[in-house]
């Protein structure tokens, strides 16, 4: 929240924090964050992060009480990214779903298929009693 409410810096815009990865001892965190735009703007928000590092900490502080606050740093999580470039490849190769046909007058007279026919019994011998004595 302190990303997206109250840092004031310009070049952070369209920050999504995907995961933060904390240290068995608490004191170090990674913080990956998905930034909406090219890899200039990428590059100049994640910048930004790294700078307001020391604010966001003090933040952190305030609002959590144990004995060291976790050290930040920013890392670029690609993998928002990489699964719209999938997507738009699958999209590109798989062919087109079929067409849904309209519903008609032909549609309305239709009627569900009825029950299967049952299958035969395997012929067991001439003394064999289908139903159970």
């Amino acid at each position: 929240m302190a990303i997206l409410a109250e840092m004031q810096d310009p070049r952070v815009r369209d920050v999504t924090v995907t995961y933060v990865e904390v240290s068995a001892d608490l004191r170090y965190a990674k913080v990956h964050v998905s930034i909406m735009g090219d890899d200039t703007k990428q590059q100049l928000s994640l910048r930004g992060l790294q700078h307001a590092a020391g604010f966001l900490q003090a933040k952190i502080a305030d609002r959590i009480d144990i004995r060291y606050t976790p050290r930040l740093s920013f890392l670029l999580d690609q993998g928002v990214k990489q699964s719209i470039a999938i997507a738009q490849i699958l999209q590109q190769v798989l062919p087109p779903p079929p067409a849904v046909a309209a519903a008609g007058p032909e549609s309305a007279a239709a009627e569900p298929p009825g029950p299967l026919p049952e299958a035969p019994l395997a012929d067991a011998g001439p003394d064999h009693d289908p139903q159970p004595s």
